[in-house]
């Protein structure tokens, strides 16, 4: 029983990691309508401002997250503004290329400036683990999932209770009708996307101290990103931290008590056991954000 529940527990935090970054790609796929290729790349260019900021430049590390969102909060908003925003009246194929060409090209900045070598962060806070009970947890391990936790709330809380968080879900429900009662719809396609680029960028901020980073470690992610959002219903977003939190919990069962070599399999055979009984998402078909 103690090790299932180390397992699960471990589960819960790499799955709030998989929800935030659910929940970015469920925002953009059911705003702007783009599938986003290089959400994986945010996720490791997020990781990389970390080491930069906090290994390299000596800031702290709580420090180094906030500056890593807000730098890519911004450089999200530029991104889209500059590259999916003249082609926001093509077909979904032509933004589709577009952010894969943007995934290849930030993996090969990457390569070119920090190096294809795996790195470590190092740990912000102390290794020395906390009992509870038969359960041990390491500081940055309670950090990451109570961090995940928060800004999965907050992005609720936002949604529900602010003008623009209205604005967001009138222009997902229907786009014409928004525009039609005077929402900037240009406007919420940037701040989604930038939204969503921050909290790709947040999650590997978070991860990296616990993982190694290098310049290829956003393919892996991306993969189980797209899965969580198939297995939690395209643009549902409360589907998304659903699946999440399920995948990050089936993974760290099966790398426990089956083998740690399929532990990047589970996420595939995830979404085709979702497909075969549920095959609008594990909460219907309904598409809803908050």
């Amino acid at each position: 029983m103690a090790e299932f529940l180390q397992h699960l527990l471990n589960g819960l935090m790499i799955g709030g990691i998989y929800a935030l970054m659910g929940i970015g790609l469920t925002l953009i796929f059911g705003i702007m309508n783009v599938v986003n290729f290089a959400h994986g790349e945010f996720y490791m260019l997020g990781a990389f401002g970390v080491l930069t900021l906090f290994t390299f430049m000596g800031v702290p590390y709580v420090l180094s997250l906030a500056l890593t969102a807000l730098f890519f909060f911004f450089f999200g908003g530029v991104i889209q503004r500059l590259i999916l925003h003249p082609l926001r009246n093509q077909s979904v194929e032509v933004p589709m290329l577009a952010t894969i060409g943007l995934s290849i090209f930030l993996a090969n900045m990457a390569l070119i400036i920090w190096d294809p070598t795996p790195k470590d962060i190092g740990l912000p806070f102390p290794l020395k683990a906390v009992q509870l009970g038969p359960i041990s947890l390491t500081p940055i391990r309670v950090f990451v999932f109570f961090t995940a936790l928060g800004l999965i709330v907050a992005s609720h809380l936002f949604l529900k209770h602010t003008t623009l968080g209205t604005a967001i879900r009138a222009t997902f429900q229907d786009r014409e009708a928004a525009a039609l009662m005077g929402i900037n719809t240009n406007l919420i396609n940037m701040v989604t996307f930038a939204w969503g680029t921050a909290l790709a960028a947040v999650a590997g901020g978070l991860l990296g101290p616990i993982f190694q980073v290098f310049p290829t470690m956003g393919a892996a992610t991306s993969s189980k990103s797209f899965a969580v959002v198939i297995a939690g219903g395209l643009g549902n977003f409360p589907g998304a931290i659903l699946a999440g939190l399920l995948l990050g919990i089936a993974e760290s069962l099966g790398a426990g008590y089956i083998s740690s070599g399929y532990r990047d399999a589970i996420a595939f055979i995830m979404i085709i056991v979702v497909l075969i009984f549920r095959p609008t998402g594990l909460l219907g078909k309904s598409r809803r954000l908050g």
